[in-house]
């Protein structure tokens, strides 16, 4: 996984319009990176939702927020309209964007063990640096997380 101080990778994948979206579109701003397990969740419904509500707080910190998942393009448009994101998602359905990052590994729920998405956001700032990474994430109070990184 990556760490703080580390470079952010460059990434590219498709947003949930079935268009490219890359780093590049963010280089030189400050990036909030958050990678959920699935659309449509409650867990991951609540930390969109948060990021939603707070997102000019966040905006009035400079940042950009983006979404990873490994739901298709079609799911990540459904997730978005229905709970009215005003951010992009990218649809990482080949684990690029997530493996990049290091977040995709053995998870553990309910007794079973799989392979899966860590929830995790990514601080980075406008030089390309990750400032801060976020492991425990607080999915009804994620916004607070970051705002007081």
């Amino acid at each position: 996984m990556l760490k703080t101080g580390d470079k952010v990778p460059h990434f590219e994948g498709i947003d949930q319009d079935g268009k490219p979206i890359a780093y590049s579109d963010y280089k030189g701003k400050k990036l909030v990176v958050f990678f959920y397990p699935k659309a449509d969740t409650p867990g991951c419904t609540s930390e969109a939702c948060n990021l939603r509500d707070n997102a000019q707080s966040l905006k009035a910190q400079g940042y950009e927020i983006v979404g990873v998942s490994a739901d298709t393009s079609k799911k990540q448009k459904r997730f978005k309209t229905k709970n009215r994101l005003p951010f992009k998602l990218i649809a990482d359905t080949d684990k690029a964007v997530i493996r990049a990052f290091g977040v995709w590994g053995p998870k553990k729920f309910m007794g079973r063990s799989y392979e899966g998405i860590h929830r995790t956001s990514f601080l980075v700032d406008e030089s390309g640096t990750i400032s801060h990474v976020i492991e425990q994430v607080k999915t009804k109070d994620h916004a607070n997380q970051i705002l007081n990184a």
